[in-house]
């Protein structure tokens, strides 16, 4: 799955319905360990807790993780929530979002623009890196999170003790890119935003969603997408923590990973039988090209058959399944 002699460099000239397919509502020095499967950092154990460092997805945040923090720190273990460049306390809210002008949102401009999966691995690499100096790092993404993961796994494997997928893209060979899996046939039953695109993405640079939105018909397909199991007061809840823009470069990104680095650290997916926006055949097909690519370090697979792409409403089951891999 995951090797290539290619640079994962940011690709341009992303289309935009190339850019709406993307859209998945979504770090020292040791020498590399010798087998497919054991992670340097799990072979050579650092002394105290293990620190989870979690990267939300797409048009969202750190405080996405915020139940599954709390359970996690309950159970002894230090966590770290990522804000990616312009997300979460750094977030870009646009004027003409707040005053709900559709017209003055569909062209002001947007300093995501021109942002890419190198700033995105850089981000947070650099929190893997300290979060290292104390002890095992577990990294886990969720949805557009996964093609970070998989950036940083690759280039800094010696830091990592284990490293998790939560309905999250895991790019290939085959699709080196988010773009690229959501194109699958596998991801036909998903929910395309189409309609409910704010501007021309190529122009503004951003793939611009308004979460404010009174319209039914409009509420309706969000919900369906990002959590259809969901009472409504959940949902309108989970609605306000989305942001209006994600750069069309992170889902064109290339994010593949190589055998010897991103293909040796201990690996898990947890797989939501209910998503529409990472259709869940998608998920299985991601999983398999994995593991074809390295037989000797195959997923854990945790089954959630009723979760939508946000997860459970109750946390303690991802909470469960993520424990263990600080084991």
């Amino acid at each position: 799955m995951l090797m290539t002699k290619a640079t994962n460099e940011e690709r341009t000239g992303t289309t935009r319905r190339t850019a709406l397919r993307g859209l998945g509502l979504a770090v020292g020095g040791a020498a590399l360990a010798t087998g497919l499967g054991t992670s340097p950092a799990a072979a050579d154990p650092r002394r105290g807790p293990t620190t989870y460092v979690l990267v939300h997805g797409t048009h969202s945040a750190g405080a996405f993780w915020t139940p599954i923090a709390r359970e996690l720190t309950l159970r002894g273990h230090r966590v770290a929530t990522v804000d990616q460049p312009h997300h979460g306390a750094e977030a870009f809210v646009p004027e003409s979002y707040q005053r709900q002008d559709l017209e003055a949102m569909a062209a002001e401009p947007s300093p995501l623009k021109g942002l890419g999966l190198d700033d995105y691995e850089a981000r947070v690499t650099g929190i893997v890196r300290r979060a290292a100096r104390n002890g095992p790092v577990v990294l886990v993404g969720h949805s557009l999170g996964g093609v970070s993961v998989s950036r940083v796994a690759d280039a800094v494997p010696h830091l990592l003790h284990h490293i998790g997928y939560m309905a999250a893209f895991c790019p290939s060979r085959v699709m080196p890119s988010a773009d690229a899996c959501t194109a699958a046939p596998e991801n036909a039953d998903a929910v395309s935003p189409v309609e409910l695109t704010v501007g021309d993405p190529d122009r503004l640079g951003v793939l611009r969603l308004n979460f404010r939105t009174g319209d039914s018909h409009a509420l309706a397909l969000l919900k369906q997408m990002i959590c259809a199991d969901y009472p409504d007061a959940d949902f309108r809840r989970t609605l306000a923590g989305m942001q209006t823009d994600e750069p069309v470069a992170a889902y064109a990104g290339r994010a593949v990973g190589r055998a010897g680095s991103w293909g040796r650290v201990p690996r898990t997916y947890l797989r939501f039988g209910r998503d529409r926006t990472i259709a869940t055949a998608l998920q299985d097909r991601m999983i398999a090209e994995a593991d074809a690519f390295t037989p000797g370090n195959r997923f854990r697979v945790h089954d959630f058959p009723g979760a939508s792409h946000v997860g459970p409403l109750d946390p303690l089951p991802v909470a469960e399944a993520l424990d263990t891999l600080a084991r």
